[in-house]
């Protein structure tokens, strides 16, 4: 019992944990928008803009919670980013 505690309390801090903001290798593609490509918030708006590298790109967010949502399905957000910057 104090096993099954342990390891839900350790699944529970696992969620809440923030991914750590990545820095962007020299051959990355520069992220080309002004505004977070999940929420559509200013990039800046809610504090210190969050970037990923996905594939070679740069991905900026509003906040580290927009990044679980792209995760879910990147191709999504990367074809809004692709028909944003045509």
């Amino acid at each position: 019992m104090k096993q099954a505690f342990l390891f839900s309390t350790f699944l529970l801090l696992a969620a809440c944990q923030k991914e750590a903001p990545q820095t962007p290798a020299a051959d990355t593609t520069a992220y080309p928008l002004d505004h977070c490509l999940v929420s559509g918030e200013k990039l800046g708006s809610m504090g210190d803009a969050v970037s990923i590298v996905h594939d070679g790109r740069e991905i900026k967010f509003c906040c580290d919670q927009c990044i679980p949502k792209f995760r879910e399905d990147p191709e999504k957000y990367l074809s809004k980013l692709d028909s944003e910057t045509k």
